[in-house]
């Protein structure tokens, strides 16, 4: 954030009346009939939300105050690309029908359904969906101008499947429509609006660029109906030792209580407050927590800075990986270092340090680094085709980039590219001849394909 890679949310903390209580200490206070026909009070929480406890017209505001609020896209002027995150699978289904029943009323006649989708496990060709997504192609695309290829599905509305490793720069608005409790979901889901973005790439009418808003991506929107921000801020322990559950001894035990009652509230709902907050360079608490406590650590390791300071790095990474990795203190790894920095690719423990001690500016993005490799190629092969270079990029990041592609071209399988939505049949015929062999042997000689996967 601070060398202008990322971009920090600014966040829109919306309570209704009904998460208000929800996320009250004493909670919703509900009364229902129970099968005896005794008149009973329950107290629920956040947690019950959409498991237990359901109210249409909350989910109705949530969108309502969504689409209202949302940052629209820079070029057309349509809801930028979203993506919500929903409690369950039933849940994510109720939003979408919603969400596209309010674009309807919107937009008139520029959707028809296909506003928002549905990306979780049950739909079919749901990786595919958000393959297309970012691809800019779900379900169409160009549905305001005819120049500018942007989705037409405007939001995906997910559980947990674009969490993790999702890598969709344009993305303008996230939806948190649940309460989220594991830090590592939270800063994950918060991850996939934090690329910079150049809308123009996109953008394929000069003549129009100039009545169009500043191009660059400066801003997300992050919608948090539940209070989730100012948990993971205020209330979450980062420091708290969990403790392992006891194994149990052999035996299948007591059969387990039966599922409690659900709750339907068939009343109204409003919304009591509606905060926004730019979040600074200096970001939230769960960004700078486990990154700067590995800082310190390996800063404050005379071993580790004296093997540094004389480049020394093989010796620096395996006594890291020796004596730091893995205790019981703090339980730093690799793994979690790279969900820490919320790169889009696979840092390496080198790189890492590196930046720790201020041998690097910043972690690159992969488009950042394919650009670089990229252009190291251009100095070696010095091709003269300058208009076809345009083409033989595309074909080198998605070789590089695709396992698939890769196995594809490596096999001479062309045909399989006339159905293959990141690099096609006709990405593939705009390359000169010579380059659909030089770029393969080129990366398999001098690029490591570690670097580029999530």
């Amino acid at each position: 954030m601070k060398d202008g890679f990322l971009i920090n949310p600014t966040v829109v903390d919306a309570r209704t009346e009904i998460t208000t209580e929800l996320l009250s200490k004493e909670g919703l206070v509900v009364t229902f009939t129970d099968d005896a026909g005794e008149d009973q009070q329950e107290s629920l929480k956040q947690r019950a939300f959409e498991k237990r406890f359901f109210a249409d017209a909350t989910n109705q505001l949530f969108c309502k105050t969504f689409l209202e609020n949302a940052l629209r896209d820079p070029i057309s002027g349509e809801i930028g690309k979203s993506i919500i995150f929903a409690v369950s699978q039933n849940h994510a289904a109720k939003l979408s029908q919603i969400l596209n029943q309010m674009a309807d009323r919107m937009f008139p006649g520029k959707y028809q359904s296909d506003f928002a989708v549905q990306v979780t496990s049950q739909i079919p060709d749901a990786q595919q969906f958000t393959i297309n997504f970012s691809n800019n192609n779900l379900l169409g695309s160009a549905n305001f101008l005819p120049a500018y290829k942007t989705s037409k599905a405007r939001v995906c509305v997910t559980v947990g499947m674009m969490t993790t490793g999702y890598d969709c720069p344009d993305i303008l608005n996230l939806g948190l429509f649940r309460p989220i409790f594991s830090p590592t979901d939270f800063i994950q889901i918060k991850g996939r609006g934090t690329r910079r973005h150049n809308f123009f790439e996109l953008f394929f009418d000069d003549s129009l660029k100039d009545g169009v808003l500043p191009p660059q991506k400066s801003a997300f929107k992050l919608f948090d109906f539940f209070a989730n921000c100012e948990y993971f801020e205020e209330e979450f322990n980062y420091d708290e030792v969990l403790k392992l559950p006891r194994r149990k001894s052999g035996g299948e035990g007591p059969e387990p209580p039966p599922p409690p009652a659900a709750y339907e509230h068939l009343g109204t709902d409003i919304i009591r407050t509606m905060d926004e907050e730019v979040i600074g360079i200096e970001g939230m608490k769960i960004d700078r927590m486990f990154f700067e406590r590995f800082e310190d650590t390996v800063r404050e390791n005379p071993e580790i800075v004296a093997a540094v300071e004389s480049g020394q790095w093989d010796r620096v990474i395996d006594y890291v990986n020796r004596e730091v990795f893995d205790k019981p203190e703090e339980y730093y790894n690799l793994d979690k270092l790279r969900k820490a920095a919320a790169v889009d690719r696979r840092l390496t423990l080198r790189e890492i340090l590196e930046k720790i001690f201020g041998l690097i500016p910043s972690f690159k993005s992969k488009d950042e680094l394919l650009e670089e490799e990229f252009a190291k190629f251009v100095a070696d092969a010095k091709p003269g085709e300058a208009e076809a270079i345009p083409a033989i990029k595309t074909y080198f990041k998605a070789y590089l980039t695709s396992g698939l592609i890769r196995e594809i071209i490596d096999r001479r399988q062309f045909t399989d590219l006339a159905t293959n939505p990141v690099f096609s049949s006709r990405d593939f015929r705009a390359v000169p001849e010579k380059y659909r062999t030089l770029v393969p042997e080129y990366v398999k000689d001098y690029v490591s394909l570690n670097q580029f996967a999530a």
